[in-house]
């Protein structure tokens, strides 16, 4: 006899195990979706909301022109903002200080310019990974010396000392053939004192020159030791005065208009801005400062000669010959207080990772050194 169970269920058993697996499988994708939204959402943190960004930029050419959206901090920041597709706005300000005081407050949301990265700004704002490596330069004349130039170091102070101190040393060996010889042979020296002692300075000039005319000569014996030391003494006296002499005129002949280093301005006219760092270096080399209140006046003094050089920003001295195209002047290869440009953006903001992340994407792609040698010349 056959009983059936009146609790089975009235669906087969692959049917139940089908919707089950498909009710799990739901579960995972949506899990999975939910997680991958999450994650999508943590990743866009750092990008800027529909908001447009408010961008200070603030300079000098070559990073930033005052009429027109060129320059290079102007490109390179375009270049990140086209990349992240950001939507912005310039807003320009006269100087890089009256922009980061602007950023302080919170009115904009970073500054684009040569913004030097020091460590009293990092302790108010953050800055981008640099996008150049700045320093100081000297730009100066590159000519030939004129005939005046090259003779002008023998009317230096030291030279006209040492002169002075020569003239004084005949004064006092002709003073002593004068006391040892007046007596014993007035005729030579004369009982008048300057008379005599001219007539002294006479006989130590000959003598130190080995001429001797024989137009005046020692007859005492104190006469003679004093002719015999003078003789030694002149020896080494004049061997010396004469190589400093010949020494100097070498030196003046073999040099041009043209500054190397640092150390050669010391004692010279140099044109710099003041209350700036060059400022502080030319003084270390006791330089003689010139004020300037921007490069164009600088170069004005430089070429009608009233200063021998310039100190100021290498790009902006780089730049300068480029445009103008001046053979006639030299850039030295010698480089002071090297100091980074970067963006700034206040502390707490979350642009910066990802301006950093493009700016190197940048740079590993060449952007940034092409656009930097489309402003300023390479440097060789």
């Amino acid at each position: 006899m056959n009983i059936k169970n009146k609790t089975s269920s009235p669906y087969p058993l692959n049917t139940i195990t089908k919707y089950y697996l498909k009710f799990i499988l739901f579960g995972v994708l949506f899990l999975n979706g939910a997680s991958g939204l999450a994650q999508t959402k943590s990743t866009t943190l750092n990008l800027p909301s529909s908001k447009i960004l408010k961008v200070g930029v603030a300079g000098n050419e070559p990073f930033v022109f005052k009429k027109s959206e060129k320059g290079i901090a102007v490109e390179i920041w375009n270049r990140i903002a086209h990349k992240k597709s950001w939507d912005f706005k310039y807003v320009p300000f006269k100087t890089v200080k009256s922009a980061l005081l602007d950023l302080s407050a919170g009115n904009i949301d970073l500054v684009v310019g040569p913004v030097s990265i020091t460590s009293k700004r990092l302790e108010k704002m953050s800055f981008s990974q640099p996008y150049y490596n700045s320093s100081l330069s000297i730009i100066s004349r590159s000519e030939e010396l004129s005939l005046w130039e090259k003779f002008k170091p023998l009317l230096s102070f030291k030279l006209l000392m040492a002169v002075g101190v020569f003239l004084i040393i005949l004064a006092f060996v002709g003073f002593l053939f004068w006391l040892a010889e007046r007596k014993k042979s007035p005729d030579q020296f004369s009982h008048e004192p300057l008379k005599g002692v001219a007539t002294g300075m006479w006989l130590a000039i000959v003598t130190m020159s080995t001429t001797g005319y024989g137009d005046t000569a020692p007859i005492t014996v104190m006469g003679r030791v004093v002719a015999g030391a003078w003789m030694i003494i002149s020896i080494i006296f004049a061997t010396s005065m004469v190589a400093g002499i010949a020494s100097t005129l070498s030196i003046s002949n073999s040099k041009s208009t043209t500054v190397s280093n640092i150390e050669e301005l010391a004692g010279r006219k140099t044109a710099t801005v003041l209350d700036s760092p060059s400022e502080e270096l030319l003084r270390k080399v006791k330089s003689k400062i010139i004020g300037v209140s921007n490069l164009e006046e600088a170069i004005e003094k430089l070429e009608n000669k009233k200063v021998e050089a310039v100190v100021f920003d290498r790009p902006q001295l780089l730049y300068y010959l480029k445009v103008n195209e001046k053979e006639d002047f030299y850039i030295s290869k010698a480089m002071y207080n090297k100091q980074n440009y970067g963006f700034a953006f206040p502390i707490d903001s979350k642009l910066i990772s990802d301006v950093n992340l493009a700016l190197l994407e940048l740079s590993e792609n060449l952007e940034i050194e092409e656009v930097i040698h489309n402003y300023i010349m390479k440097d060789e």
